[in-house]
């Protein structure tokens, strides 16, 4: 839960290095709270919460995954491959999976501080 609130603190900060574990831990929670969401959604008959949700959550999302890049070594702006259908998704995600790089352009590698 640290790494969501923290996320949340860095809502706008496109620049530094989130680890892989920073990221991963942010998306498990945005599921498991629009998982939960979407069943209160239903039981209303509605679907506010969720989108709400959602936007709320947009410009986190998109912040935490620049800094994942910035961690492998890549700019944000990898993350408009997103648009191409289904080639993005694959390259993205293996993006978001691979190991920190050592220091670079966007700081020092977190691991090491860890």
């Amino acid at each position: 839960m640290n790494y969501f609130t923290q996320a949340l603190k860095q809502f706008a900060d496109f620049n530094g290095r989130a680890r892989r574990k920073e990221y991963w831990m942010f998306y498990l929670f945005y599921v498991i709270f629009y998982i939960g969401l979407s069943i209160v959604d239903m039981v209303l008959g509605t679907f506010i919460l969720t989108l709400i949700f959602a936007i709320a959550l947009l410009i986190p999302s998109i912040s935490i995954a620049a800094r994942r890049l910035h961690d492998t070594g890549r700019t944000g702006w990898w993350q408009l491959i997103l648009f191409v259908p289904l080639i993005g998704v694959i390259v993205m995600l293996i993006f978001l999976i691979q190991d920190s790089h050592d220091d670079n352009q966007y700081g020092p590698n977190p691991k090491a501080a860890a």
